[in-house]
Protein backbone atom coordinates (compact mmCIF):
# COMPACT_ATOMS: atom_id res chain seq x y z
CA UNK A 1 0.00 0.00 0.00
CA UNK A 2 2.69 2.52 0.99
CA UNK A 3 4.73 1.57 -2.07
CA UNK A 4 1.73 2.15 -4.30
CA UNK A 5 1.22 5.60 -2.77
CA UNK A 6 4.88 6.53 -3.13
CA UNK A 7 5.34 5.23 -6.67
CA UNK A 8 2.00 5.46 -8.43
CA UNK A 9 1.25 9.13 -8.02
CA UNK A 10 0.79 10.23 -11.62
CA UNK A 11 -2.71 11.52 -10.87
CA UNK A 12 -1.65 13.37 -7.72
CA UNK A 13 -0.32 16.89 -7.42
CA UNK A 14 3.30 17.06 -6.22
CA UNK A 15 2.13 18.59 -2.92
CA UNK A 16 -0.30 15.76 -2.17
CA UNK A 17 2.19 13.13 -3.31
CA UNK A 18 4.83 14.37 -0.85
CA UNK A 19 2.39 14.60 2.05
CA UNK A 20 1.51 10.96 1.39
CA UNK A 21 5.19 10.04 1.32
CA UNK A 22 5.64 11.16 4.93
CA UNK A 23 3.86 8.09 6.39
CA UNK A 24 4.99 5.98 3.43
CA UNK A 25 8.65 6.37 4.45
CA UNK A 26 7.90 4.22 7.51
CA UNK A 27 6.73 1.28 5.40
CA UNK A 28 8.28 1.76 1.97
CA UNK A 29 11.34 3.94 2.49
CA UNK A 30 13.19 2.94 -0.69
CA UNK A 31 10.50 4.35 -2.96
CA UNK A 32 10.36 7.61 -1.00
CA UNK A 33 14.12 8.14 -1.04
CA UNK A 34 14.25 7.24 -4.72
CA UNK A 35 11.71 9.99 -5.37
CA UNK A 36 14.20 12.50 -3.94
CA UNK A 37 16.27 12.00 -7.08
CA UNK A 38 13.63 13.95 -9.01
CA UNK A 39 14.87 17.51 -9.62
CA UNK A 40 11.77 19.07 -11.19
CA UNK A 41 11.35 22.49 -9.49
CA UNK A 42 7.66 21.94 -8.67
CA UNK A 43 8.44 18.57 -7.11
CA UNK A 44 11.30 19.99 -5.06
CA UNK A 45 9.20 22.88 -3.74
CA UNK A 46 6.36 20.48 -2.83
CA UNK A 47 8.60 18.83 -0.23
CA UNK A 48 8.98 22.00 1.83
CA UNK A 49 5.82 21.92 3.95
CA UNK A 50 5.95 18.19 4.83
CA UNK A 51 9.62 18.60 5.76
CA UNK A 52 8.86 21.63 7.93
CA UNK A 53 6.32 19.61 9.92
CA UNK A 54 8.61 16.59 10.27
CA UNK A 55 11.63 18.64 11.34
CA UNK A 56 9.59 20.64 13.87
CA UNK A 57 8.05 17.53 15.43
CA UNK A 58 11.43 15.77 15.53
CA UNK A 59 12.94 18.83 17.24
CA UNK A 60 10.15 18.87 19.83
CA UNK A 61 10.61 15.14 20.48
CA UNK A 62 14.31 15.75 21.09
CA UNK A 63 13.94 18.68 23.47
CA UNK A 64 11.18 16.95 25.45
CA UNK A 65 13.47 13.96 25.94
CA UNK A 66 16.25 16.20 27.29
CA UNK A 67 17.19 16.39 30.99
CA UNK A 68 16.18 20.07 31.04
CA UNK A 69 12.61 19.25 30.03
CA UNK A 70 12.44 16.56 32.69
CA UNK A 71 12.67 19.12 35.50
CA UNK A 72 11.40 22.30 33.84
CA UNK A 73 8.03 22.34 35.64
CA UNK A 74 9.90 22.46 38.96
CA UNK A 75 10.72 26.06 38.05
CA UNK A 76 7.98 28.24 39.58
CA UNK A 77 8.21 30.59 36.57
CA UNK A 78 6.86 27.82 34.33
CA UNK A 79 3.26 26.65 34.18
CA UNK A 80 1.77 24.20 31.69
CA UNK A 81 1.06 26.88 29.08
CA UNK A 82 4.54 28.39 29.22
CA UNK A 83 6.06 24.91 29.14
CA UNK A 84 4.08 24.15 25.97
CA UNK A 85 5.28 27.38 24.36
CA UNK A 86 8.87 26.56 25.34
CA UNK A 87 8.60 23.06 23.84
CA UNK A 88 7.15 24.45 20.60
CA UNK A 89 9.69 27.24 20.15
CA UNK A 90 12.73 25.32 21.37
CA UNK A 91 11.68 22.31 19.29
CA UNK A 92 11.44 24.43 16.17
CA UNK A 93 14.84 26.01 16.74
CA UNK A 94 16.51 22.72 17.65
CA UNK A 95 14.91 20.94 14.71
CA UNK A 96 15.96 23.61 12.20
CA UNK A 97 19.55 23.76 13.46
CA UNK A 98 19.80 19.96 13.52
CA UNK A 99 18.25 19.70 10.05
CA UNK A 100 20.80 22.03 8.46
CA UNK A 101 23.78 20.74 10.45
CA UNK A 102 23.01 17.08 9.74
CA UNK A 103 22.16 17.92 6.14
CA UNK A 104 25.50 19.66 5.67
CA UNK A 105 27.34 16.78 7.34
CA UNK A 106 25.78 14.28 4.92
CA UNK A 107 26.44 16.67 2.00
CA UNK A 108 30.09 16.98 3.06
CA UNK A 109 30.53 13.21 3.40
CA UNK A 110 28.82 12.52 0.07
CA UNK A 111 30.96 15.09 -1.74
CA UNK A 112 34.11 13.50 -0.34
CA UNK A 113 32.96 10.20 -1.81
CA UNK A 114 32.26 11.67 -5.25
CA UNK A 115 28.63 12.80 -5.17
CA UNK A 116 27.54 15.64 -7.44
CA UNK A 117 24.26 16.15 -5.57
CA UNK A 118 23.46 19.50 -4.02
CA UNK A 119 23.02 20.50 -0.37
CA UNK A 120 19.25 20.78 -0.71
CA UNK A 121 18.81 17.14 -1.69
CA UNK A 122 21.03 15.91 1.11
CA UNK A 123 19.21 17.89 3.80
CA UNK A 124 15.85 16.73 2.41
CA UNK A 125 17.14 13.17 2.68
CA UNK A 126 17.93 13.86 6.34
CA UNK A 127 14.49 15.38 6.83
CA UNK A 128 12.62 12.31 5.64
CA UNK A 129 14.91 10.09 7.69
CA UNK A 130 13.66 12.00 10.77
CA UNK A 131 10.06 10.81 10.33
CA UNK A 132 10.36 8.05 13.02
CA UNK A 133 11.72 10.61 15.48
CA UNK A 134 8.81 12.91 14.68
CA UNK A 135 6.41 9.99 15.13
CA UNK A 136 7.85 9.35 18.59
CA UNK A 137 6.46 12.69 19.76
CA UNK A 138 2.94 11.76 18.66
CA UNK A 139 3.11 8.34 20.33
CA UNK A 140 5.27 8.75 23.42
CA UNK A 141 4.18 12.18 24.68
CA UNK A 142 0.50 11.18 25.09
CA UNK A 143 1.64 7.91 26.68
CA UNK A 144 3.92 9.76 29.12
CA UNK A 145 1.16 12.21 30.08
CA UNK A 146 -1.41 9.44 30.45
CA UNK A 147 0.89 7.45 32.75
CA UNK A 148 2.41 10.23 34.84
CA UNK A 149 0.32 13.37 34.37
CA UNK A 150 1.86 16.35 36.13
CA UNK A 151 4.93 14.35 37.24
CA UNK A 152 6.05 13.85 33.63
CA UNK A 153 8.28 16.92 33.55
CA UNK A 154 9.16 17.28 37.23
CA UNK A 155 12.06 15.80 39.17
CA UNK A 156 11.16 12.61 41.02
CA UNK A 157 7.52 11.63 41.26
CA UNK A 158 5.71 8.70 39.69
CA UNK A 159 7.79 8.75 36.51
CA UNK A 160 11.08 8.20 38.34
CA UNK A 161 12.15 4.58 37.91
CA UNK A 162 11.55 1.69 35.56
CA UNK A 163 8.78 3.40 33.59
CA UNK A 164 10.98 6.35 32.75
CA UNK A 165 13.80 4.05 31.62
CA UNK A 166 11.38 2.14 29.38
CA UNK A 167 10.18 5.39 27.80
CA UNK A 168 13.78 6.49 27.28
CA UNK A 169 14.53 3.15 25.65
CA UNK A 170 11.58 3.60 23.31
CA UNK A 171 12.75 7.11 22.45
CA UNK A 172 16.21 5.78 21.62
CA UNK A 173 14.64 3.05 19.47
CA UNK A 174 12.87 5.69 17.37
CA UNK A 175 16.13 7.61 17.06
CA UNK A 176 17.91 4.43 15.93
CA UNK A 177 15.14 3.88 13.36
CA UNK A 178 15.80 7.37 11.96
CA UNK A 179 19.53 6.63 11.85
CA UNK A 180 18.89 3.41 9.93
CA UNK A 181 16.71 5.32 7.46
CA UNK A 182 19.54 7.80 6.96
CA UNK A 183 21.85 4.95 5.93
CA UNK A 184 19.23 3.55 3.59
CA UNK A 185 18.48 6.99 2.15
CA UNK A 186 22.10 7.64 1.26
CA UNK A 187 22.31 4.22 -0.37
CA UNK A 188 19.13 4.68 -2.44
CA UNK A 189 19.67 8.31 -3.46
CA UNK A 190 23.27 7.75 -4.55
CA UNK A 191 23.06 4.10 -5.61
CA UNK A 192 26.16 3.21 -3.59
CA UNK A 193 27.13 0.05 -1.73
CA UNK A 194 26.93 -0.17 2.05
CA UNK A 195 30.68 0.35 2.58
CA UNK A 196 30.60 3.63 0.69
CA UNK A 197 27.45 4.66 2.55
CA UNK A 198 29.17 3.96 5.87
CA UNK A 199 32.13 6.09 4.76
CA UNK A 200 29.75 8.97 3.98
CA UNK A 201 28.14 8.75 7.41
CA UNK A 202 31.50 8.49 9.21
CA UNK A 203 32.91 11.49 7.32
CA UNK A 204 29.75 13.47 8.03
CA UNK A 205 29.81 12.50 11.69
CA UNK A 206 33.46 13.60 11.99
CA UNK A 207 32.61 17.00 10.51
CA UNK A 208 29.59 17.35 12.77
CA UNK A 209 31.68 16.48 15.84
CA UNK A 210 34.25 19.09 14.82
CA UNK A 211 31.57 21.77 14.38
CA UNK A 212 30.00 20.98 17.74
CA UNK A 213 33.41 20.99 19.38
CA UNK A 214 34.15 24.46 18.02
CA UNK A 215 30.72 25.72 19.12
CA UNK A 216 31.30 24.35 22.61
CA UNK A 217 34.46 26.45 22.87
CA UNK A 218 32.80 29.67 21.77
Amino acid sequence: MASDIADTDGDLSPDRAWWLRVPAVLLSPRSVFYALREDDPDDVVARSEPLLLVVWLAGMATVLASPKAGVLLDDPDYDTLLFSVWAFVAGGIYGAVGYFLLGFAVFFGARLLGSLGDFRRERQLVGFALVPLALSLLLLLPLRLALYGGDAFREGGADDGTGERVLLGLQLAFAAWSFALLFLGVRVVHGWDWLRVAAVVVAGAALLAAILGVLALV
